[in-house]
């Protein structure tokens, strides 16, 4: 089980933003280098489609959300932001 970091410094790059969303909404990609892992902030889901995710059982996978983990929506258009992020940590 994943066990993120509770504080201290966290080496986070900056990968980018939605540059297509309005004010106040601002799906963001980061790099945490010392953690090795991306960072992304998305828009909550609905509940309908929460309550799919949390049904869905895949192999290695039970039903439910585990506390701690969240499902967050990101625009597609920014999927090489993600790809920009997964070739920083391929490198360092």
């Amino acid at each position: 089980m994943h066990n993120p970091s509770n504080g201290g410094h966290h080496a986070l790059r900056f990968v980018g933003i939605d540059p297509s969303s309005s004010d106040g909404e601002s799906p963001t990609v980061w790099v945490d280098e010392e953690q090795q892992e991306l960072v992304l902030q998305g828009w909550k889901p609905s509940p309908e489609l929460e309550a799919e995710c949390a049904a869905l059982e895949l192999p290695g996978h039970g039903a439910g959300i585990p506390e701690g983990e969240a499902v967050v929506r990101i625009p597609a258009r920014m999927v090489h932001m993600i790809r920009e992020a997964c070739d920083a940590l391929d490198r360092t």
